[in-house]
C-alpha cells in the first residue's frame, strides 16, 4: 500500500508540472510534508512516534496517538479493541523507560496523568516509580529496562500497523481509481515472471532439438573424407591422410585468436572448394561446374596480392583495409542465420533527433537524450512505459548510466555543468560546476568501480550538434580538457595530461575493471590511460579527421574506433598504433548524418552517440544505417566484415545504436533522427 500510494503522489506532482499548476504542487508537496500517516508507511510512523520520545514531548506523543487511533483503531471492529489499549499502553511505558534519566520527566508525566490512570489496574503500581532510586534493578519493573523488551514492544506495533495498512481497502471503502494500478503492477510482474518461465522452456527445447540433431548426424552421415574412399587409389588415399593430420580441424569459431599480433604469411594456402565439396574434391583436382566459379574469384585475390609484394611492409596483421559483404555472398541462403529478430518496438516519446541512447547495465532502463534537450527514461519489460522527463533550461550534450547504484544518471550540458540524477526518486543529487572555459560536456565515462566518472569538456565552437547546413570543420581541434571527478566527495580529483595539446574528447571508455581508460578525440588520436597511474601509456594517430566513437574489445586486448574518415579499425594496444584490422564503412554508418525534407531543407547531424555496440560475446558489432541498424559478423583476415541481420524499420537516419545483453534475449536499441527508437529483441542461435 505505501508503495502504491507513494507512486501515486509522483504521479500526480508530474501531472501538476505538465499542467502548470505550481500553486496546487506547493499545497500537495506542503500537506505530504505535515501528514500524520506518513503515507501508509509504517516505518515512518514508528520513527515520528520514537522522535517525540527521545524529545520528551508527551503533548505530541499524546495528540499523534489520538489521531492514529481517531482515523485507523476506532473503525476497527471491537475484538480488536485490547490490542489497541495494550500498545497504548505499552507506548508510555516505553516512554516512561526513556524519562529515567531525567527525574523531572517522569514526575511531569505522573502529574499531567495522574487523573486519567489512577483507575487503571496496570498503572497501580507504576506511581511509585519517581521514588524507587535504581528502577532498573527493582524485580517489579526491570523486564521494561531490558533491550529485548523495547525491541518486541516495536516489533509488535510494526507488525499490527502492517496488518492494518494492508486491509486499508476494507477500512476506508471505496479505494481511489488512482491506486488500482498497483493491482496491475502485480499483474504484469506475474506476466513477467511466466514469461521468464516460457523463455527457458523454449531454450531448453531448442537444445534438446540441437542435441537430437547432432545425434541423427553422428549415426546416419559419413565425414567427407570417407564418403569418397572407393574411388581412391593408395598414392591418393595417403595424401588425404597426410593433409588430414596437417589441418585436423577447421579454424576456430572464437574470433578472438584474430585479436593476437601476427606477421605476414608466406606458405600458399590450400585451395579450398565449394560448400558442397569435401576435403577430398578439393586435393585432388575433382570440381563440380561451381568450383570454378570459387576460384576465378581466389585467383583474383591472389592477383592483387601479387600486385602489393613489391611495396613495403608495415606492422599491420593479415589485411590493412577490408570491404564489408553481405551474408548472401558469403554464405548463401542455405547457411544458419546466428540470431532471430523476435519483436521490434517503437518508442516515440521524443520530438526531435535522438542524440545518446543507452540501456543501463541491469538492463532494465533506458535513458535517451533528442536535441532539445529532453531526457526520458524509460523500460521495455514487460511493457515500454516512461518513468521520468528531464526537461533542462540548459542544453543537454550527453549522458552515462552510473555502475553503483545503476539507478543514477549523469547529465552533462552545454554551460559547463553535470548533473547526477536518481530516476527513482526523480530529484537531481548534485549539480557539478566543471570548468567556464570550457562549458560544452562532450562525453561522460563512469567508473566500474562506482566511484568516480571521467568528464570531458571542450571550449565553445559555431558548430552545433544539430544544424539546418552541413558546416565546415574546423581547421584546428577545439580545445578541450579531460577531467576526474570523485562522486563520494563531489570534487574534481585531477586533470589528465592530453599530449601534445589540450583538445576537445569526443568520446570515452573503461574497461571491464575500470583500469584502462581509452579515448578519442578532435585531432584524430586514440589515447589510452593507465587509470591506476592517472598517465597517459600510449597514443597514436587513429584517423584523418575527429575519432567519433571507440570502445573496447570483448578481451580487452584490442580497441575498436569509428572515424570522420569513414573507416571502422581495431587496434592492437600492446603495441601502439598498430592495426589488427580495417574496414571502411559507409556515411550512413559514420556521419555527418543528413535528413533531407521539403523545399531542399536539410538537417545534419554530427555524431555524439555511441555508433557501434557489440554483443555479449564480441562475435557480431551493430552499426547504424539510413533505415535501422546493421548486424555484422567480426571475421579473421580478408573475409572483413559479413552482413549477417539487417533490423530495419526506421523512417530515418540512424544516428546512435546500444546492444544489451543483461538478459537471456539480447535487446538492440537504434534511435534515428525523426525521434523514434526501435528496441528490437533477438534470439542468438548457438552453434
Amino acid at each position: 500500500m505505501a508503495s502504491a500510494v507513494e507512486r501515486t503522489d509522483d504521479l500526480v506532482r508530474e501531472y501538476l508540472i505538465y499542467r502548470g499548476f505550481t500553486s496546487a504542487l506547493k499545497h500537495l508537496d506542503s500537506e505530504i510534508k505535515s501528514d500524520k500517516e506518513k503515507g501508509f508507511r509504517v516505518d515512518k510512523i514508528i520513527d515520528q512516534l520514537q522522535h517525540f520520545i527521545q524529545t520528551y514531548d508527551l503533548a505530541g506523543l499524546k495528540e499523534y496517538w489520538g489521531y492514529l487511533d481517531r482515523r485507523l483503531f476506532s473503525r476497527l471492529e471491537d475484538v480488536y479493541r485490547p490490542t489497541v489499549n495494550k500498545l497504548r499502553t505499552s507506548l508510555f511505558r516505553y516512554y516512561l523507560v526513556h524519562t529515567i534519566q531525567n527525574q523531572e520527566k517522569t514526575q511531569e508525566f505522573f502529574q499531567k496523568q495522574a487523573a486519567e490512570l489512577q483507575g487503571q489496574a496496570e498503572w497501580r503500581d507504576w506511581f511509585v516509580l519517581p521514588f524507587i532510586p535504581v528502577p532498573e534493578q527493582n524485580p517489579a519493573f526491570s523486564p521494561y529496562f531490558s533491550r529485548q523488551w523495547a525491541d518486541t514492544f516495536l516489533v509488535s506495533l510494526h507488525n499490527f500497523l502492517s496488518v492494518l495498512f494492508q486491509c486499508i481497502s476494507l477500512i476506508f471503502p471505496p479505494q481511489p481509481v488512482l491506486l488500482s494500478f498497483d493491482a496491475e503492477v502485480q499483474r504484469s510482474t506475474s506476466i513477467q515472471e511466466e514469461s521468464e518461465q516460457l523463455r527457458q522452456m523454449l531454450f531448453a527445447l531448442q537444445g534438446e532439438s540441437k542435441a537430437k540433431k547432432a545425434e541423427e548426424m553422428v549415426h546416419h552421415k559419413l565425414p567427407a573424407y570417407v564418403q569418397h574412399m572407393d574411388r581412391l587409389g593408395d598414392t591418393e588415399l595417403d595424401l588425404v591422410t597426410s593433409q588430414r593430420a596437417t589441418n585436423p580441424i577447421t579454424p576456430s569459431r572464437n574470433f578472438f585468436s584474430t585479436f593476437l599480433p601476427q606477421g605476414r604469411r608466406t606458405p600458399a594456402r590450400t585451395p579450398q572448394g565449394p560448400p558442397g565439396s569435401s576435403p577430398t574434391q578439393a586435393a585432388l583436382g575433382r570440381k563440380d561446374p561451381t568450383a570454378g566459379q570459387v576460384r576465378v574469384r581466389g585467383s583474383e585475390k591472389k592477383a592483387d596480392s601479387s600486385d602489393t609484394e613489391g611495396q613495403p611492409e608495415t606492422e599491420t596483421t593479415d589485411s590493412p583495409t577490408n570491404q564489408t559483404r553481405s551474408g548472401s555472398e558469403v554464405g548463401g541462403p542455405g547457411v544458419e542465420q546466428p540470431f532471430i529478430k523476435l519483436s521490434q518496438e517503437e518508442y516515440g516519446e521524443h520530438h526531435s533527433s535522438i542524440m545518446h541512447c543507452r540501456v543501463d547495465c541491469s538492463g532494465r532502463r533506458v535513458a535517451s537524450l533528442d536535441v532539445d534537450g529532453v531526457v526520458k527514461v524509460w523500460s521495455f519489460n514487460p511493457i515500454m512505459q516512461t518513468k521520468a522527463t528531464i526537461m533542462s533550461k540548459s542544453p543537454l550534450l550527453s549522458l552515462e548510466w552510473a555502475t553503483k547504484p545503476d539507478r543514477l544518471l549523469l547529465l552533462g550540458s552545454g554551460v559547463g555543468t553535470v548533473r547526477l540524477y536518481d530516476t527513482e526518486a526523480k530529484k537531481n543529487l548534485y549539480e557539478m560546476t566543471i570548468d567556464d572555459a570550457h562549458p560544452r560536456i562532450l562525453s561522460l565515462a563512469y567508473s566500474p568501480s562506482g566511484t568516480s566518472f571521467v568528464c570531458s569538456a571542450a571550449a565553445n565552437v559555431s558548430r552545433p550538434g544539430s544544424v539546418t547546413e552541413m558546416m565546415p570543420r574546423a581547421s584546428l581541434p577545439v580545445s578541450g580538457q579531460l577531467l576526474l571527478w570523485d562522486t563520494k566527495t563531489v570534487k574534481q580529483q585531477l586533470q589528465f595530461a592530453l599530449e601534445p595539446g589540450p583538445v576537445a574528447v569526443n568520446c570515452t571508455a573503461f574497461n571491464h575493471n575500470g583500469n584502462l581508460l581509452v579515448t578519442g578525440a578532435a585531432d584524430g588520436w586514440i589515447r589510452l590511460f593507465d587509470m591506476q597511474r592517472y598517465e597517459s601509456v600510449m597514443s597514436w594517430k587513429a584517423h584523418d579527421g575527429e575519432v567519433y566513437s571507440v570502445e573496447f574489445s570483448y578481451d580487452e586486448n584490442t580497441v575498436f574506433s569509428i572515424g570522420e574518415d569513414g573507416k571502422f579499425i581495431q587496434w592492437n594496444i600492446h603495441r601502439s598504433g598498430v592495426k589488427q584490422s580495417e574496414y571502411s564503412l559507409s556515411q550512413d554508418a559514420v556521419g555527418p548524418f543528413v535528413l533531407s525534407g521539403y523545399s531542399g531543407y536539410k538537417q545534419v547531424q554530427v555524431p555524439r552517440g555511441r555508433l557501434f555496440a557489440f554483443d555479449s560475446e564480441g562475435q557480431h558489432v551493430l552499426t547504424c544505417s539510413s533505415t535501422g541498424g546493421l548486424i555484422y559478423r567480426l571475421n579473421k583476415g580478408e573475409a572483413g566484415l559479413e552482413s549477417v541481420l539487417s533490423l530495419g524499420g526506421h523512417k530515418a537516419p540512424v544516428v546512435t545504436v546500444d546492444w544489451c545483453s543483461a538478459v537471456d534475449c539480447g535487446t538492440c536499441l537504434t534511435a534515428s533522427m525523426d525521434g523514434k527508437i526501435k528496441l528490437s529483441t533477438l534470439l542468438a542461435q548457438k552453434p
